[in-house]
């Protein structure tokens, strides 16, 4: 059955420029001049911010120290202990040739732990996290109670195998004397996890509102417990936790520990000279055959020591002009064989 007119009119596009496509339209008109004025530019722009990466990241001073086979009697008795209450520490001294001036930064490197694993990934609760309900552990996977039922807090694989090594930095002053780097365990996290991913429940106090958890097994002490010290750094808004939580993409990663506090002897940065490095080994790595480091580092406008980004732009530019060149050539061949030959054309 045919339809009313005014019904077939009301199945129509409005009568308006951009459903009618009446819209003035341009047409690019691309020459060769354009087109390799282009690439150059691109390639210049390219090669620029290649080289200015690169010099960039090498100015940075950055020294690593590998405590794996150090403290290898600390390994051995870690992994064969019973009792994980029971601490063991080792001592390592190293030299700065030249002073690291500015902001110096603290890191541990782990080699050979894969945090990019799917299932580990997923392992965690974010409502927990947030403190909307800390016994919400059923989307944990692993480690969400314990024997006898208890809930985890923080519970799945990722907060159980939080890295909780204690590194203190230590500065020869003179001969007989060694003095404690100031180093702050604050500011280490971006600013979303800490006040919008990471959140305590509201109680009164910490221990309150943790009732009726358990620790993770590999923990030495409750999540209230982390940084009782600074109500601010404590629970489940520890810093050291929040950057442990945040997964690495590679097996081999390091993340940030600490920071310089620059005072006293440190103003201008960590002076030349002997230092040593306090470690109260509890993170074993030789089960999966990995190895652990301290990574003392400043940073530029740029970021860290990473070459990555500078050798892409290099690479990408040097690409952009080879085929410049090419391109340019390509085109004075055929504007020279024109010349000569006016009727000559392109076969395709």
């Amino acid at each position: 059955m045919n339809r009313p007119h005014e019904e077939q009119l009301s199945l129509l596009p409005d009568n308006t420029a951009l459903k009618q496509q009446r819209l003035p339209a341009y047409r690019l008109q691309l020459s060769a001049s354009k087109v390799l004025s282009g690439f150059f530019v691109t390639g210049a722009f390219c090669l620029g911010m290649g080289i200015i990466l690169l010099l960039s990241a090498k100015s940075i001073k950055e020294i690593e120290i590998n405590y794996t086979n150090t403290c290898a009697s600390c390994a051995k008795l870690r992994e064969n202990a019973v009792n994980f209450d029971k601490e063991c520490s080792c001592s390592i001294p190293f030299y700065l040739p030249e002073i690291m001036q500015g902001n110096v930064y603290m890191y541990y490197k782990l080699y050979g732990f894969h945090q990019n694993l799917y299932h580990y990934i997923l392992s965690r609760s974010n409502i927990q996290l947030m403190g909307r309900n800390i016994k919400d552990v059923e989307i944990c996977g692993s480690f969400q109670r314990t024997s006898n039922g208890t809930p985890i807090c923080p519970c799945g694989a990722i907060a159980n195998s939080m890295f909780n090594d204690t590194i203190t930095l230590l500065y020869n002053l003179n001969s007989s004397m060694y003095i404690k780097v100031p180093m702050l365990s604050r500011g280490i996290t971006w600013w979303t996890d800490k006040y919008v991913k990471f959140q305590n429940p509201k109680s009164i106090d910490l221990p309150t509102a943790f009732e009726g958890t358990a620790k993770p097994p590999f923990w030495h002490k409750p999540i209230y417990e982390l940084g009782k010290d600074d109500p601010e750094n404590n629970g489940f808004i520890n810093e050291d936790f929040i950057v442990w939580m945040r997964t690495a993409a590679f097996p081999t990663f390091k993340k940030l520990y600490r920071r310089l506090h620059r005072i006293q002897y440190f103003t201008e940065g960590l002076p030349a000279g002997n230092y040593s490095l306090n470690i109260a080994y509890n993170f074993p790595v030789t089960r999966f055959q990995g190895e652990k480091s301290v990574v003392l580092s400043t940073l530029t406008w740029s970021g860290g020591s990473s070459l990555f980004l500078g050798l892409v732009y290099t690479v990408t530019g040097a690409v952009t002009w080879l085929a410049s060149f090419s391109m340019m050539a390509i085109h004075l061949m055929l504007a020279k064989r024109k010349m000569f030959f006016p009727n000559y054309k392109v076969k395709l």
